[in-house]
């Protein structure tokens, strides 16, 4: 697919459970060497959901790119087979890397790449550090800013801490 005309403002959720600092380190170089320069949030200990296992490390990353939706998509598959990641069928597996688009400026899709991601208003792990980069942005379907999801957001049934690891 062309590019997109004008560059847009996109955000990825970042996840691993195994040797986490090492493949969020790997994936963000990557990822800075591409789209550079990126924004990072906090990053969050959280623990798995849908699944036993590790505890996750999770953050948000913005950048601005002209690529379309499906070709940072194959750029963050092509980040997940680098790092090794064993997909299971349920889904439930630790992952070594767990890259995901949640948002492409203001694109709704809902088609094999859902836009925005669902996971949004779902899991305190997207939103909080969304929410921790973005507060103002608008979710491009509620209308509502990632820090009014956030304010409204069940905290008690998710819990998160921050993490203090630096990963670059």
């Amino acid at each position: 697919m062309n590019a997109v005309a004008q560059p847009v403002s996109v955000f990825l959720s970042a996840g691993s459970n195994i040797d986490p600092v090492r493949h969020l380190r790997q994936a963000i170089a990557a990822l800075d060497e591409r789209y550079g320069p990126l924004q990072l949030s906090p990053v969050y200990r959280s623990a798995p959901v849908g699944s036993a296992g590790e505890d996750f490390l999770n953050l948000v990353i913005g950048f601005r790119t002209s690529e379309t939706p499906d070709q940072v998509v194959a750029v963050l598959e092509d980040l997940h087979r680098q790092a090794g990641r064993e997909r299971a069928v349920d889904g439930t597996a630790s992952h070594t890397l767990d890259l995901d688009l949640l948002l492409h400026g203001d694109t709704v899709r809902d088609d094999e790449i859902r836009l925005p991601r669902p996971d949004i208003l779902k899991f305190a792990f997207v939103l909080a550090p969304l929410t921790d980069l973005a507060p103002d942005l608008r979710h491009p379907v509620t209308g509502q800013s990632m820090q009014e999801l956030w304010n409204a957001f069940d905290r008690d049934s998710q819990p998160l801490a921050r993490e203090p690891v630096q990963l670059r």
